[in-house]
């Protein structure tokens, strides 16, 4: 699927429509992804800022997303495990932004080359609109080959 597209379905899939989560920007090489999430009344908490499970949930699926487009067919790709660390109180928009490298993609093939599982682990920061970072989320993903593309 091409990025473009992806982006447009993704932004109507009813978890984000509703929660003010809009992916801005992803890659046509599917190595980059800005997210952004809108400050409405019902996207804020009862002291007025944005609600930490919203600020998760624009996190979830792009690292595994992107993975499974750069990988091909060949892997299997799942999330396995998450963390957020709430730095200052998010309110107003608030932007994520995703990337994977040559050198991040080198070492998962050949780690999993053998077909061995390998649990890479990402950082993204949640940012204010003034640049400040108010969460720092932690993701591990499963990455292995699968049996059939090994020989």
């Amino acid at each position: 699927m091409r990025a473009n597209t992806a982006r447009h379905l993704i932004n109507l899939w009813p978890p984000f429509l509703f929660t003010g989560i809009h992916a801005t920007r992803i890659a046509a090489d599917w190595r980059q992804v800005d997210v952004e999430l809108r400050a409405r009344w019902y996207t804020r908490n009862y002291v007025g800022t944005h609600f930490g499970g919203s600020m998760f949930a624009m996190t979830d699926p792009w690292f595994m997303l992107m993975l499974i487009h750069l990988m091909g067919p060949e892997y299997y790709v799942w999330d396995q495990a998450a963390r957020i660390d709430f730095i200052k109180p998010g309110r107003g928009r608030l932007t994520a932004r995703f990337a994977l490298d040559d050198a991040t993609l080198a070492d998962i093939r050949a780690r999993t080359a053998d077909g061995a599982k390998y649990l890479p682990e990402f950082e993204v920061d949640i940012r204010d609109d003034a640049d400040q970072v108010v969460a720092r989320v932690h993701k591990t993903l499963y990455v292995r080959r699968k049996p059939a593309a090994r020989g």
